[in-house]
Order: C-alpha cells, then structure tokens, then sequence
C-alpha cells in the first residue's frame, strides 16, 4: 500500500505541476492505456458510469418512444441511463445461475419499439453474449454492454465491452469500490467506430466541435486530470488485483462447498474478475444477522428488482414473467471480496459462513 500511495502522490504532483485540470494529457493518455488494456479501438472518458451508459445511449440514437431491453438484476443506474435518453427500459428475466440477463428471456421482450439491448455484466461475470448479439443483428438493434462491474473479465477469450465487433461500445464505471475505481467519480465509455469515439467527444463537451461551436446539444460530463492520473495507476495494477480477487472467489467456492451456502456459478464462457462474490441461502437476512454476530460484514447487492422500483413500476407496460429475478432478490448474499483480503481473512469468513449456516439450519429445524 505504501508503494500505491507514492504512485498516485507522484501522479497528482505531476497534474499540478501541468497546471492543465480539465481534458488535458491525463485523460487523453488514460483513453489510451485504457482502450489498449481492454482490447477495444479508442476509450472516451466521461465523467461516471451513468453518464457513460447515457451517452451511449444517445450516440447510438436511443430516444424518445424506443424501448431499451435490459436486467431487473442491476444497479439502478442501468436503467436510469436509458430513461435519461427518453427512452423505457423493458426487463428481461436473468439466468438463475449467474443473474446475468437471459438471452431467451431478452427475445421474448422485444417489441417493435426496441431500439436496443443493453446487457449487464453482472458482479464482474460475463453475460451470455454471442445469443444476444445473434438477436441484435437479426433484429436490427444496437447492442450497448454494461461493463460498470467488469474491468478486465474475458467473454471465450474477448474482453467484454467492445464485443459486437465494428459497432461494439461499452459502458464503464469508476466508482470507487469498482475493480478499477477513481477516488471520486469517473467513467468511460469503450468504442470501436471512430464516428461514434468523435460523437461521444462532442456529446460529453456540451456538443462542441471546437472551442465556443456547439453543434449538439451535449452535456457536461468530463472526466478530471487528476481523476485520470489516479486512475493510470490503478490501471497498471489492474491485472494483478483482478487475479487476487480470482484467487480469493476460488477459495471461497472451496470452502463452501457442502455449506447449504451456493455462490454464483462462473460458467465455462466466462473468465470473471469478482467484482463482487455472491452466494444464495433462501434464509439470507437469518444467514446475514448470524454472520454479523460473528463479526462479518455483509451486503445486499441488490435487495428490489427493478422492475419493483417505484421509478420503473410507474412506467407501467405489459406485464412479465421475472420470476427468478425476484427469487434471487430474497437470497442473495455479498460476502467480503477486495484484493487486499488476506487469505487468513478469507478463511475466516467461510468458517464464520459454515457456523452461521449451520446456526439458521438448526433455529428452523427447532421450530
């Protein structure tokens, strides 16, 4: 940690020094790395998940009256992004075993509004997604990749964000607690087709094609120098933290097995990088008070499908089947994951997950 603290005080000595805060050589070299590390033609850095996944949107012509396909199983954002371009989400109905939107259950919600898909890669686990870009070319539609959770996870070998080929965008989130996170807020947005790279300049810039000409009613959303500079540091690191958290997920997935504690299932596809490690017990708030009398801590991630949100309910549509998504929302569970853990520490925490399940088994066997 000390050497990381000196990486990122040399990099904010050195923005300091430039005297250049806003779309200066920090985030035109952070756009770089960024597109070279994750396999895609050019990077454009906007100023956080959201506004990627909104800029997207927009620069793949998603507006008012279309109708965007996308998880109940997600952070809010997701769907929020598609509502700020004027468009509806539309839910689809996720695979039980990863969460991950369903590719049958996305066909089944087209309609002839749709404009787009916009598959999540959910907990940094990859979506199912040569089905889903095979419906998209038959049908006409963009395909945006939520990435907010996957820096780095590997889809037969590709890197997710950049996956429909020519006309392949990707959304990413900076958050902090993000496998590659800002201190602060950031976001980028992964392109392969450099008219959309020179749209999505412009739409981030207030629409400006040059100082003072706005030819499109853009918005405000640009990523700082020192958030840059911050973040090609950790991009450096990223490979390494991402295998650590492998290691840990793989001795979580050992140490549980027979537990009556199921984590997610990483299917052959995929090569995720754990952004988040997430089991399912059909008595999780029992199982979570029992891991905070061990002193563990846990977290719900996420408690109401989205199609139960207020937000979206009130959309109202045609009714649908998201019955998995719903029964995963009373069962999932968050355990500790982050490439500092110690494997001491991660052993802990299966053996206060053994304990505590066998505590909620036992309480419901005596009632």
């Amino acid at each position: 940690m000390a050497a990381l603290r000196r990486e990122l005080d040399e990099a904010v000595e050195r923005v300091l020094g430039s005297g250049w805060f806003i779309l200066g050589p920090e985030v035109e070299a952070f756009e770089r790395e960024l597109a070279s590390a994750l396999g895609a033609r050019d990077a454009v850095a906007v100023g956080n998940g959201t506004d990627a996944l909104f800029l997207a949107l927009r620069a793949l012509g998603v507006g008012p009256g279309d109708e965007v396909v996308t998880s109940p199983v997600s952070a809010a954002f997701t769907a929020l992004a598609v509502m700020q371009a004027g468009a509806r989400p539309v839910f689809a109905d996720v695979d039980p075993a990863t969460l991950n939107v369903d590719p049958s259950r996305v066909e089944a919600a087209l309609t002839p509004r749709t404009k787009a898909i916009v598959p999540v890669h959910l907990y940094g686990h990859p979506a199912d997604m040569d089905p889903i870009l095979a419906l998209a070319r038959e049908r006409g539609l963009a395909v945006l990749e939520d990435a907010c959770q996957a820096h780095g996870a590997l889809y037969k070998g590709r890197p997710v964000g950049t996956l429909a080929g020519e006309r392949g965008i990707g959304a990413l989130s900076f958050y902090p607690t993000k496998n590659l996170g800002a201190l602060g807020d950031g976001g980028a947005i992964l392109v392969n087709d450099p008219s959309l790279a020179a749209r999505l300049r412009q739409l981030r810039n207030g629409g400006q094609s040059q100082k003072y000409r706005h030819e499109l009613p853009g918005v405000n959303s640009r990523l700082d120098e020192i958030q840059a500079a911050f973040l090609r540091v950790g991009l450096r690191h990223l490979p390494a933290w991402n295998e650590r958290r492998r290691a840990l997920a793989d001795l979580y997935v050992r140490g549980l097995e027979g537990s009556g504690v199921e984590p997610l299932q990483e299917q052959p596809y995929a090569r995720a990088v754990h952004h988040l490690f997430v089991v399912r017990h059909p008595r999780r708030d029992a199982l979570a008070e029992a891991l905070r009398a061990h002193g563990v801590g846990t977290l719900v991630h996420y408690p109401i499908p989205l199609h139960l949100q207020p937000v979206f309910a009130s959309l109202g549509g045609r009714p649908r089947d998201l019955r998995v998504a719903e029964k995963a929302a009373g069962e999932i569970l968050s355990l500790p994951l982050f490439p500092e853990l110690r494997d001491e520490q991660a052993r802990a925490v299966v053996e206060a997950v053994r304990g505590a399940a066998m505590q909620v088994r036992g309480a419901s066997i005596d009632r």
